[in-house]
């Protein structure tokens, strides 16, 4: 018979007992550290993806050593390779991972980072085509202007051009946030932490105008733009409602190209550099790129450098 010695309570406080991590809520804390809600909800997807392809739970992840670790996320992103999966969406799930650990590591709640897991190399912007003016305003002149959704439409899709917003950067919007007197609106840009105003030019405040009045409100609280669909009317316009409005408007005044809010984006900065000579500096104003060196891609492309040198060289044979 084994004998259980009692601990003496003066002497507990030398076996401490390890406190019970509550995963679920250091999972929702990490979350809550991301600025974006879109970011938030595709980074837990990638989190529940990981933990379902490695048959392993966040609990069990985080109190393997650091070579277990790196092992199972380096065979992870080997399966991910052989998935055909996109190097974007594999570095954006290693990033995740990454990011989570980093957090636990920081928080007490496992002992290893994962610093030494490399992500796929790419080139971002690959492509930057667009569209020309010519084009858009053929896009344009497919919303019907004598009903409320062309009206909408119409300003949504000059606001975009105009000042080639990202579709989240609309969709957050509030009616307060436009500032008709000043001639600009407010926007909370992608990775900032807080607002910014940018100026409006006077066909995009007179489209925004237009489309507040037919709608026939100014509750400074709600959305800039919202659903013209009478059982969704109160509702904000969505990122994937801005991306349909986008696709289908340009499929009506047919263009080939696949678009969306962010091929428009990619349009506007492309006229934008033709329009000021390649001024990258002046058109970085209108974008927010905080690095020049991906405007530049736009520029570069735009100028398509490698084709002339093409010319030059069938020139010689």
């Amino acid at each position: 018979m084994t004998n259980i010695i009692p601990i003496n309570p003066k002497l507990s406080h030398l076996s401490p007992v390890a406190p019970v991590v509550d995963y679920d809520r250091l999972l929702s804390d990490w979350l809550a550290t991301k600025r974006s809600a879109h970011t938030r909800r595709v980074y837990r997807q990638d989190i529940d993806a990981f933990l379902s392809e490695t048959e392993s739970t966040l609990g069990k992840f985080l109190a393997g050593d650091r070579y277990q670790s790196f092992e199972t996320v380096s065979i992870y992103k080997g399966e991910m390779l052989t998935g055909g999966l996109k190097s974007a969406t594999i570095n954006r799930r290693l990033s995740a991972i990454k990011s989570l650990v980093s957090y636990a590591y920081s928080s007490g709640h496992c002992e290893f980072n994962l610093e030494n897991v490399k992500g796929e190399k790419i080139q971002g912007y690959r492509d930057t085509s667009g569209i020309d003016a010519d084009s858009f305003r053929r896009v344009l002149a497919v919303c019907d202007r004598s009903t409320i959704k062309g009206i909408r439409d119409y300003a949504l899709l000059v606001l975009l051009w105009s000042n080639a917003l990202r579709r989240s950067e609309v969709s957050n919007a509030n009616i307060g946030d436009f500032d008709r007197e000043m001639a600009r609106l407010r926007i909370l840009g992608k990775g900032r932490g807080e607002y910014e105003y940018i100026s409006l030019s006077e066909k995009t405040v007179n489209a925004l105008n237009d489309w507040l009045g037919a709608r026939g409100e100014t509750n400074p609280d709600q959305p800039l733009f919202c659903s013209v669909n009478p059982a969704y009317s109160e509702g904000r316009l969505s990122v994937n409602g801005i991306y349909n409005i986008v696709s289908e408007r340009s499929a009506q005044a047919g263009i080939n190209k696949r678009m969306s809010p962010h091929r428009v984006r990619h349009s506007s900065i492309t006229a934008a550099l033709d329009a000021t000579g390649g001024d990258v500096r002046k058109v970085q104003k209108l974008s927010r790129h905080s690095n020049l060196n991906t405007l530049m891609i736009y520029d570069d492309n735009r100028r398509n450098h490698q084709g002339e040198v093409s010319d030059l060289l069938n020139d010689l044979i």
